[in-house]
């Protein structure tokens, strides 16, 4: 293990005394990987340039085949068709002083996570093995049996599900003679579906006359999401929306992929309205086992920034509020229910501040139209009763199972 390995955890900390020494030419798993994108942002220094790359896309590609261990890219920022490769990500750069220049155009790549996907075909059921370049803490589950069929993870470089034929919790299915098959969903939080998740599509394939046996496996990195909005629930007095949107508030959604930018937003209907409100209490549910996420605490601040950010008042209308997340799904069911404490306030709701960590790691605090109790001053009225508003999605799960990507085969003769 080392600093990547263990980048999000406490893990590793100063200790006087000790020199750290870091492998740079290790061989890590790279099957499939994930690189997050970082705005704004771009290294002073890095270790390698290359000339007329032609796309981003190539430099990815330069990144993940490098002689060393490449953690991060940046392409065209510093020159046309120019590639920049580094080893240095954010969890190695914690102890260098201002390591990245402020670029509102550019972008850094950084690698998250890789993966090495493994099949076992065995007599009487059938074994999904991950191997991972940094510590997994979650899920790994089959696809419909989220809490029948499931291993939990706890900070691991190395896991594995078994999925017995006969066992109907696994939801193995046959699908011809010697031939079994089984979606496999791999998810880093502990209750919902993200853009970060892997659906695996596996297979087992028995050949009966040679005794041999193949293994498949199709790796997606998103899972699809096609959600329709059910009903649109009003409050009166005021009259109060809440609403699934892109993310400047404007299109309503109809549907969507886990992963894409999205918007809540919360609108007194009546433009003449005295009236402002803040929001707080905001909870994801499923449809299924009553499963839940706080996403907006009691104090009106995000309770987790990667899943949904801050409320704030829209630009163009102080009756509007906002606040920004990242499509995802509950792993159990195909409706998510959002639930949401709206007070209104005269003339006008003061904002909570909220500690926050961005996405440098830094700790800022942020401004949230959401409180848990109004400030009484002489110029506003007396409080009014909080509103429930409950929007309902309509939610589909593939995971991209049968878009064949990233394909293998492994073969075994007795």
């Amino acid at each position: 293990m080392d600093r990547i390995t263990v980048a999000g955890s406490t893990a590793f900390q100063p200790s006087a005394g000790y020199d750290y020494m870091e492998n740079n030419c290790i061989e890590e798993p790279s099957k499939l990987c994930e690189f997050k994108k970082l705005n704004g942002r771009i290294l002073k220094t890095v270790d390698s340039v290359y000339q007329d790359v032609a796309s981003v896309d190539e430099c990815r590609e330069l990144c993940l085949n490098s002689p060393y261990r490449c953690h991060s890219y940046d392409y065209g920022d510093t020159g046309e068709m120019v590639c920049r490769l580094s080893h240095h990500s954010r969890a190695t750069l914690s102890d260098i002083q201002e390591p990245y220049l402020d670029v509102p155009e550019a972008a850094t790549y950084e690698l998250s996570s890789c993966y090495n996907v493994s099949i076992e075909c065995r007599a009487g059921d059938m074994v999904a093995r991950i191997q991972t370049s940094k510590l997994f803490d979650g899920k790994m589950y089959a696809k419909g049996s989220p809490n029948s069929c499931v291993r939990d993870v706890n900070n691991s470089l190395e896991f594995e599900l078994t999925m017995q034929y006969d066992n109907l919790e696994c939801n193995v299915r046959k699908n011809g003679l010697g031939r079994y098959v089984n979606d496999v969903v791999i998810q880093h939080h502990d209750k919902i579906v993200t853009s970060s998740d892997l659906g695996l599509a596996v297979t087992c394939q028995y050949d009966l006359t040679n005794k041999s046996v193949t293994n498949e496996v199709d790796l997606g990195v998103h899972g699809d999401i096609s959600p329709a909005l059910s009903e649109e629930v009003t409050v009166d007095s005021p009259n109060v929306a809440m609403k699934i949107t892109d993310r400047k508030g404007e299109d309503i959604m109809q549907s969507a992929e886990v992963g894409d930018p999205l918007a809540l937003k919360f609108e007194i209907l009546d433009k003449n309205s005295p009236y402002e409100i803040f929001v707080r209490e905001l909870v994801a549910m499923d449809g299924v086992d009553s499963s839940e996420i706080v996403l907006i605490d009691s104090n009106g601040c995000p309770t987790d920034h990667f899943i949904m950010g801050p409320i704030y008042k829209s630009a163009k209308s102080g009756k509007i509020l906002l606040s920004h997340f990242d499509a995802f799904k509950f792993p159990s069911s195909e409706v998510v229910q959002f639930r949401a404490l709206v007070t209104p306030c005269m003339p006008s709701c003061e904002p909570v501040q909220c500690d926050q960590e961005d996405i440098s790691g830094e700790r800022r605090s942020a401004v949230s139209y959401g409180k848990r109790r109004r400030r009484r001053s002489v110029s506003s009225s007396a409080a009014h009763d909080d509103m429930l508003l409950v929007q309902s999605i309509q939610i589909t799960d593939k995971f991209g199972f049968d878009k064949g990507a990233n394909r293998y085969t492994h073969q075994r003769r007795f």
